[in-house]
């Protein structure tokens, strides 16, 4: 089994977060994802390695959550691992990455339009 990280898709998605002792949730935004894990940006913000996080998102209209630790931090931000507790979670972030990508190829295709008319 490779330790090699999964493939990562670019995004900008605005997420709120609760650290698990937190009463109230912060606002991030993600960066990049994968299956397995993403990139949270959150200046400011003090993250530990470890610290388990609540990760809250919306997609195609419906809020979603999923469980995440914190891998590693810097200044921007932090990298944190998913910790899908179901199916239905790991279909949440397919979804995330399939929405994210179909929106680009959707952009792709009406200016490839575009221009086969112009041209």
């Amino acid at each position: 089994m490779s330790n090699a990280p999964a493939p990562r898709t670019p995004l900008h998605l605005e997420v709120t977060f609760k650290k698990n002792y937190a009463r109230q949730a912060s606002n991030a935004v993600l960066k990049n994802i994968s299956l397995t894990g993403a990139f949270l940006e959150c200046r400011g913000e003090n993250f530990r390695a470890n610290e388990k996080l609540n990760l809250t998102f919306v997609v195609a209209g419906r809020e979603r959550k999923i469980a995440a630790t914190v891998i590693w931090t810097n200044s921007a931000g932090c990298g944190v691992k998913f910790h899908p507790t179901s199916n239905r979670d790991v279909q949440i972030v397919d979804d995330l990455i399939y929405f994210v990508e179909s929106g680009r190829d959707g952009r792709r295709n009406v200016l490839d339009n575009i221009f086969r008319k112009v041209g």
